[in-house]
Formats: C-alpha cells, structure tokens, sequence
C-alpha cells in the first residue's frame, strides 16, 4: 500500500487531494494486471469508474474503419483517466488498452457515485481533474489549426517531458515511437521522421527504438516556440 501511494503522489492531482479523498479512493481500488495489448475498455462501453496507470502504460484512441489508429494519448504512471464517463454517464468515447504489460488501479463507477453522495465537495476535486484535461485538448486544437507539423511536434515533446504539467520535474526519456507520435499529431510517419531527424542534428533529441531521449530541454523549448 505504501508503494501505492507514494507512486500516486507523483502526480500533482492525487497528492492535493484531502486525506480522506486519498484514503478512499485506495480502500476502494483494485490493482489490474493487463499484458500488452490487452483492452481496458472499448468504444462504446458503459462507464466503469476511474484508473491510474501505476506501471506501464495505457494506449487512449480509437481505429478507423480502414485500420489506422488515431491516438490521443499515451497515459503512464501516474496519471488518472476515464472520468468524463463519471460526469455524463455516457458511453466510453475511445478504446483504452496496454501498450506493454501494465498495472493499473480501479475504482468502480459505482463506488465513486456512492462515495460523491456522501461528500458532494469531492466532485470539485474530480472537476479538477477533467478541467485539466479540456484545457491540454484545448491547446492541442488550437496548435493543428494555427502551427506547422515542425512546432507542434516540439510542442507535443515538451509536454510530455513536462508530463503535462502533472508531476514535478521533466523527464529525458519519452517511450513513444515515431509512428505513435505521429498519430498523436495527425501528421505522416515521414513528416515526424523528417522533423525528429533535424532535432536530432542539432543534438536536441536522440533518436532509439521506440523511444525519443530529450539532451536539451532549453532548445526543444525554443524550438516549440
């Protein structure tokens, strides 16, 4: 349990929690061991509750009908996610599944409700953290209409080394592939190559497979600028 909780309160959310928000949501969550590929919920599904990834991490999109995906994020450890189907009760909008062998924990859609009933105060905490999410969706929507694939690139990087603004230090390794990066974004795997490939002659990144290792933090930022 201990483990638990203090990988929890990596994240900035989970550690400004009251106590007893914290406490609660441990007692009533269920560790979940999913190997790669393996789905968590699928478009469609009826709401299930809440998760955090706690090892590994969990691949969040959709696949068209001609196979290719569309991917909105990769969600590591220690981020929370599934809570807009808490708000709305509405199906799930997009699959959830294991990008490697993962470990999350669950709190049941039942259970929460119970729980919100008791302490109607907690649904600000649970607003918090959608709101936090619609304002990253918000960005992302205004750089694919306003920046080039080169900027937005940079700009995806440097969120996810910040960890998009949820834990409290930048990271230097990203375990993203070019093609998944590229599905974030909505660009060609030959766009992100050709983009990567510069940053990486100016010794901003290093390119290895399946990972993006960031040597300058200072000049990604420039260049997301």
């Amino acid at each position: 349990m201990n483990d638990l909780r203090d990988t929890l309160h990596q994240g900035q959310w989970f550690a400004a929690l009251p106590p007893a928000l914290q406490q609660a949501l441990l007692a009533q969550g269920k560790l979940l061991s999913l190997e790669a590929g393996q789905r968590l919920f699928s478009r469609g599904d009826a709401p299930s509750g809440l998760y955090a990834v706690l090892k590994g991490a969990m691949r969040v999109g959709s696949v068209g009908a001609d196979g290719r995906e569309a991917l909105l994020v990769l969600v590591e450890a220690p981020h929370w996610f599934g809570e807009i189907a808490l708000f709305d009760g509405q199906p799930r909008t997009h699959d959830a599944v294991a990008e490697g062998a993962s470990t999350v924990l669950h709190v049941s859609q039942a259970g929460l409700l119970a729980l919100l009933d008791t302490h109607p105060a907690y649904w600000r905490d649970l607003a918090l953290l959608m709101a936090h999410k619609v304002r990253l969706a918000f960005i992302a929507l205004e750089e694919i209409s306003l920046l080039p694939a080169a900027q937005r690139l940079a700009r995806r990087l440097l969120l996810i080394a910040e960890d998009y603004g949820e834990t409290q230090g930048p990271r230097h390794i990203i375990h993203l592939s070019q093609e998944q990066l590229a599905a974030m974004l909505a660009i060609s795997r030959q766009t992100a190559n050709g983009v990567l490939k510069d940053l990486q002659a100016r010794s901003i990144v290093r390119l290895t497979y399946g990972e993006i290792e960031i040597l300058d933090l200072d000049e990604l930022r420039k260049a997301a600028q």
